[in-house]
């Protein structure tokens, strides 16, 4: 269970980070349609995890602290421009795979589907296997459809406990092919510093120009309460009564979402509030199967969908109406996120406070927010507080 938990955070704070920039250059798009927007700022996140049998903590830890890697994002801006974020996750080292393909599946290719990494994460298993870091590395640096622009953040995550030197694949020669591309390889490994050093981590990340991390994977993750916590996490589930499902998949993507709310209450404290403030931000998007999102992305003429692909309530309606019906769904989503984001604020500076009272080894959410952020900084991103979205911010008829 605790590798899998690690895992899941992991992909949170790739997808935070990615989440700008999808559409300067040809990316692929989410598994929910997101709309690109032209010279928008990206980030791209491969997240690659040990998911052999000694990995449950490393799992734990993603699906805790997902959210709160994501949610680094926020406030990011590159040239007065949030970015756009796109996970990808895979996993390796795990018997339950097929051994031709060296142990590795990938689970999910780069998306700003958010709500399936979660349902990913939380599904993963854990199984003893051969750990081949070099062959998961080339996997993901050639299958997924990179930005072929050197402006937007493109980096891999890979996590796992035994050598690097593993399998095949001569990890030497993949993490100089991905950092070709301009692809950072950051290694985090599950145990000792100097053993993941011997075990040649360290190598792997300077040969890619990323990090070298190491954490304890089986640390608890300890959840500071705020007294902000319990309005976040109520307005975060009101959140869900905004969303206004259509098409073929709606229903299912609606359902994923309770269900990622769920998981996410089942795994932590920490989880549900964390969660509840992306929901609340520009990094929850869900234009392929909410009208909200799609109306505002202009991806869709809600008076041109068939009724029933509407949900019943907008059935029979005239497109004014039907636009109405957003535009009203809009605003209660905007004053619920404002909220949200006043009551972050003052969380933010509860938090920072009793942080400071505390210390421990890393894990896997705080090494990742370590590296990302210094390496987002590379590429001119910022980390300042932005603008409180506005509670009125309609959506408008395409033209």
């Amino acid at each position: 269970m605790r590798k899998a938990m690690f895992i899941q955070l992991l992909v949170t704070a790739v997808i935070s980070s990615c989440a700008a920039s999808a559409c300067a250059v040809e990316h692929v798009t989410s598994s929910v349609g997101v709309v690109c927007e032209p010279n928008k700022p990206l980030v791209q996140i491969a997240i690659l995890l040990d998911t052999s049998g000694s990995m449950s903590g490393l799992i734990d830890q993603a699906r805790t602290e997902l959210w709160s890697i994501v949610n680094e994002f926020i406030f990011a801006q590159r040239g007065g421009r949030q970015p756009e974020i796109q996970v990808a996750l895979y996993e390796y080292g795990n018997n339950g795979l097929a051994a031709e393909t060296g142990w590795i599946r990938q689970i999910v290719p780069l998306t700003t589907d958010l709500d399936k990494i979660s349902e990913e994460l939380f599904a993963l298993k854990t199984n003893g296997g051969d750990e081949y870091c070099g062959w998961v590395i080339k996997e993901a640096a050639e299958k997924l459809k990179w930005s072929e622009s050197p402006e937007d953040l493109k980096v891999i995550f890979i996590a796992g406990n035994e050598p690097f030197t593993q399998g095949p694949q001569d990890y030497r020669r993949t993490c100089k092919a991905a950092v070709a591309k301009g692809i950072l390889v950051n290694t985090i490994h599950c145990g000792g510093e100097q053993e993941g050093i011997d075990g040649h981590w360290r190598d792997g990340a300077t040969l890619a120009d990323g990090r070298y991390l190491n954490i304890d994977h089986n640390r608890q993750i300890v959840h500071i309460a705020a007294p902000q916590d319990k309005e976040i996490a109520e307005i975060g589930v009101r959140l869900n009564g905004t969303y206004l499902p259509y098409g073929q998949q709606g229903q299912v993507a609606q359902e994923r979402q309770a269900a990622q709310d769920s998981n996410a209450s089942h795994a932590s404290p920490q989880a549900v509030v964390q969660r509840s403030l992306t929901k609340s931000s520009h990094n929850y998007m869900n234009a392929g199967w909410d009208l909200v999102d799609a109306v505002r992305a202009k991806s869709v003429d809600v008076g041109e969908i068939k009724d029933e692909d509407l949900p019943r309530d907008m059935r029979g309606m005239s497109p004014e109406q039907k636009l109405n019906y957003v535009n009203v769904k809009a605003k209660e989503r905007g004053e619920l996120q404002a909220r949200v984001q006043r009551l972050n604020e003052q969380r933010g500076k509860y938090i920072a406070e009793e942080t400071a009272k505390q210390r421990g080894s890393q894990t896997l959410g705080s090494a990742v927010k370590q590296a990302i952020r210094e390496q987002a900084g590379k590429k001119s991103y910022t980390f300042k507080p932005a603008e409180t979205p506005s509670a009125t911010d309609q959506t408008t008829p395409k033209n």
